[in-house]
């Protein structure tokens, strides 16, 4: 039996685009896979092909709305009535993890309950990339590859060139992920501190470090309403930066997030591409992460190692 004939990857609706130049890069076919809608809003997945005694690898990223969610756990379903060997759901980009904990009194722990919809559905294991949190990871009992983004978005700030450079964190609860940027690329770390006035809305926002004369590179795992990213982008121009730009991982950029962007100081943010992005925004770059999950794919086919693709 050739590796093709051992396993077979289908995708979701909206992540079809990703999981098309995964399937490039690995040289196999597209999974045969029927969406039935029906009037009132209800779906059904069937597979038009055998996949009993396979490794089944679902690609659906779990973006807004939910149906990608409730899409994804109905492929799970029909896999495992189906007689798949193993069930693998590659999730590019987690949706939900921002409710990690209880930040606050009776509140949900959205991230969980994903977890376990997942797992009680029936996957085997989860590939996915920089989770909001880390400890997301350990709200599955099931084995998680979690890729990072850095493999990709390093190579292209490195291909900047830029001078005095400085990475920031948008905020201190990124502080982490920038500072292992920073220590990577030998250059300082710059923090933001920030208030919110509720949710999606940042009241004041301080700068913890100095930004005069440097190009500045915001990090951050998401941008959503882009009201913290370009907030920052513009207190730090005011503080004398030569130029910043802003590097993330998922492409939410919901509700007045293009405009704000077109508006502000940042001169370029760049994205994976784990979310479609349709709009149109001149200072907005995607890089494509299809290789590095293909390469992960590949890997766990054939029991190998994947913490040689971490950059950092």
């Amino acid at each position: 039996m050739s590796d093709n004939d051992s396993f077979l990857i289908f995708s979701g609706t909206k992540t079809r685009y990703l999981a098309e130049k995964i399937c490039a890069s690995l040289g196999c076919p597209l999974g045969n896979m029927v969406m039935t809608k029906f009037s009132d809003g209800e779906f059904a997945v069937s597979y038009e092909e055998s996949i009993r005694g396979k490794n089944v690898f679902l690609v659906q990223s779990t973006f807004p709305n939910s149906d990608n969610l409730m899409e994804l756990l109905l492929m799970i379903d029909a896999a495992k009535r189906a007689s798949a060997r193993h069930i693998i759901a590659v999730i590019p980009y987690f949706g939900w993890a921002r409710q990690d904990r209880k930040d606050k009194p009776r509140v949900s722990i959205g991230a969980k309950l994903v977890a376990d919809l997942l797992s009680c559905a029936g996957i085997d294991r989860l590939i996915t990339m920089d989770l909001h949190a880390d400890q997301i990871q350990g709200f599955f009992n099931v084995p998680v590859d979690h890729l990072y983004a850095s493999g990709v978005i390093l190579p292209y700030l490195q291909s900047l060139k830029l001078d005095n450079l400085v990475i920031a964190s948008p905020d201190v609860g990124g502080s982490k992920r920038a500072n292992t940027y920073a220590k990577y690329l030998g250059c300082p770390l710059v923090l933001c501190n920030k208030t919110r006035a509720r949710a999606n809305e940042v009241e004041s926002m301080q700068i913890i470090g100095d930004v005069n004369g440097k190009n500045v590179v915001l990090i951050d795992d998401m941008v959503d309403t882009a009201g913290t990213i370009t907030k920052a982008a513009d207190v730090m121009k005011a503080a004398g930066a030569l130029s910043v730009r802003a590097m993330a991982s998922h492409c939410v950029m919901s509700g007045p997030a293009n405009e704000r962007v077109q508006q502000s100081s940042i001169e370029e943010i760049v994205f994976t591409d784990s979310i479609p992005y349709t709009q149109r925004c001149a200072k907005i770059k995607q890089l494509s992460v299809a290789d590095m999950f293909a390469e992960t794919i590949r890997r766990v086919i054939h029991n190998e190692s994947i913490s040689s693709q971490y950059l950092i």
